[in-house]
């Protein structure tokens, strides 16, 4: 094999890493910001078509979305009900797993995109997504088992990518 040939492999597979760790990376922040967003329903007064109020007083319910530390959830609540009556969650297990996960896919995902410890960032995001997968098993949940299972082979198929780990911060 010519080093012409070689070299192009190898930015190949540098590249698809770096695709790979940029997605899983935002996937992990993202999810993870979304455990503090709600919803709030406010009212605003109905517009006419010149854009003035209308005379009747009337007013519209609009809702708007919103962030804050108060309104975090880690899972939704009819998933968090379903958990609840699993004898095989017990909720010693569950509370600290809850209490953790949004703020662990925000550091996972801000590893991943800088580069720092890649393939430790990625075995926990893996550990993760397996934790997750075990409770959606034990509520018969097998949609989201198998959307879990392409992302557990992602991070796999990241791992065996990870040796052409370039544009890091650190090596590991």
């Amino acid at each position: 094999m010519s080093d012409s040939t070689s070299t192009q492999q190898d930015c190949g597979s540098t590249l698809g890493f770096l695709v790979l760790r940029a997605w899983l990376g935002i996937r992990a922040l993202v999810t993870g910001i979304e455990k503090f967003s709600d919803v709030r329903t406010v009212q605003q007064p109905l517009l006419d078509e010149a854009g003035k109020p209308d005379p009747s007083g009337a007013v519209v319910e609009i809702q708007q979305k919103f962030y804050s530390f108060h309104s975090y959830r880690a899972i939704p609540d009819a998933l968090r009900d379903k958990f609840a009556q699993e004898p095989l969650l017990p909720s010693f297990l569950t509370s600290p797993f809850y209490a953790a996960l949004g703020w662990a896919l925000i550091l996972l995902g801000i590893t991943l995109l800088l580069g720092l410890w890649t393939r430790i960032s990625l075995a926990v995001m893996g550990a993760i997504y397996v934790a997750l997968t075990v409770g959606l098993i034990l509520i018969k949940q097998d949609a989201g088992v198998a959307w879990l299972a392409i992302h557990i082979a992602l991070i796999a198929y990241a791992l065996q990518l990870s040796k052409h780990n370039r544009f890091a911060l650190t090596r590991s």
